[in-house]
């Protein structure tokens, strides 16, 4: 069985740092990182809401350019006759 975390994230100005806050279940817990000399690239806000699954994310906290990553094309088995 799959686990969901439940989080909310909060970001600086300058986009520098964020903050994220978890509920496991049990508890809270509180994720910080800060960037030195660059900055988080967000995604775009709609209807208030920031949305990424946990690829773009764990790129987020990276520091990587998530919106520069995609999965790979793995190419269609042919039908063996």
């Amino acid at each position: 069985m799959e686990e969901f975390l439940r989080g909310r994230s909060f970001r600086a100005k300058r986009a520098d740092r964020v903050k994220i806050v978890v509920w496991d279940g049990s508890g809270l817990a509180l994720c910080w990182k800060r960037l030195e000399g660059s900055a988080f690239k967000w995604p775009p806000v709609v209807d208030g809401v920031m949305r990424m699954n946990s690829a773009q994310l764990t790129a987020l906290l990276a520091g990587m350019d998530w919106t520069r990553m995609h999965a790979p094309r793995i190419p269609q088995p042919k039908a063996l006759a």
